[in-house]
């Protein structure tokens, strides 16, 4: 393998990581980082922006819930690793816990009584303290330590006697290189915080309204998740082994495109999983033609 060729497929996966990466940051993260939320929410000033005022990372986003706050807090404050979970993907979110690995379906009376300081524990290795608890109206999780450690703040803002709008603000500034240690965990928040979020806030509507979904539901969406990740690795994987061609370029692409499309797009999971099938299908065709093209060179 000559020289050249090495470097026009490294060439080739860079330029494709570059589009997707332009895609994700001009087209698709100011959405995945307002979701829900509306323009009044997104700009109102809310308890814990003092933790980080210049956050590299902020979003915001909102659900509307048929109860008064009253009935939402208790499914807020109980929420945590090892205690009522966060009613998300269990498959990933509570991996090891305690308590098994379903989030809790009810309210937890051991986990009512927290204050300011205590722990809050995010998963076997991470945790995070109560930094602020103003009940039925809002709560803080805060770093430890560290000058600008970030919030996440859980906000009720009542509609009416009935309806009440759950906001989340989340206040987080990447370490960069002055930590590369950390870079990975930056990554990870960036790309898949939004995908947290919005699953923990449609599993407390669902258990504050009485339609818990169904746990198969959310392995689903979790796996199709996991698949476009693969996928999308197995194009690039392809890009750089096999001889570059325009074709094999535009695979890669439409791989990376549909990874932001089943990740961040308001894709209910079987489309999602259809879209990626495809995709796969696509790859692996793609992948025996360039085999069967080489060996019929070295036959010929």
């Amino acid at each position: 393998m000559d020289k050249q060729s090495v470097l026009a497929r490294l060439l080739a996966a860079l330029s494709v990581l570059a589009v997707v990466a332009a895609v994700y940051w001009f087209g698709v993260r100011s959405y995945q980082l307002q979701w829900g939320a509306t323009a009044e929410e997104i700009q109102r000033p809310m308890p814990g922006d003092e933790l980080d005022p210049d956050p590299a990372f902020l979003s915001t986003r909102a659900i509307t819930i048929n109860a008064a706050p009253q009935a939402i807090w208790p499914w807020l404050l109980q929420m945590g690793y090892g205690r009522a979970g966060f009613y998300g993907y269990d498959i990933l979110e509570n991996v090891g816990s305690p308590r098994g690995m379903a989030s809790a379906d009810r309210i937890l009376s051991e986990f009512q009584g927290f204050v300011v300081g205590d722990v809050v524990p995010i998963s076997s290795v991470a945790q995070e303290v109560f930094y602020a608890i103003q009940p039925d109206e809002y709560l803080i999780w805060a770093g430890e330590s560290g000058e600008h450690p970030g919030g996440f703040t859980w906000a009720l803002y009542p509609l009416d006697a009935q309806h009440t709008r759950l906001v989340v603000r989340i206040r987080w500034s990447h370490h960069g290189l002055s930590q590369p240690g950390l870079l990975s965990l930056d990554l990870f928040t960036e790309l898949t915080d939004h995908i947290a979020v919005r699953k923990i806030l449609q599993g407390i509507q669902g258990r504050v309204e009485g339609h818990i979904e169904p746990a198969w539901v959310a392995n689903a969406e979790f796996s199709v998740f996991v698949l476009a990740a693969m996928v999308f690795l197995a194009a690039l994987i392809l890009l750089l082994l096999r001889p570059f061609t325009w074709p094999g370029w535009l695979a890669a692409l439409a791989a990376g495109l549909g990874w932001l499309a089943t990740w961040y797009a308001p894709l209910p999971w079987w489309a999602g999983g259809l879209l990626e099938l495809l995709l796969l299908a696509g790859l692996f065709g793609f992948g025996f033609k360039i085999v069967k093209l080489g060996r019929g060179k070295a036959t010929g």
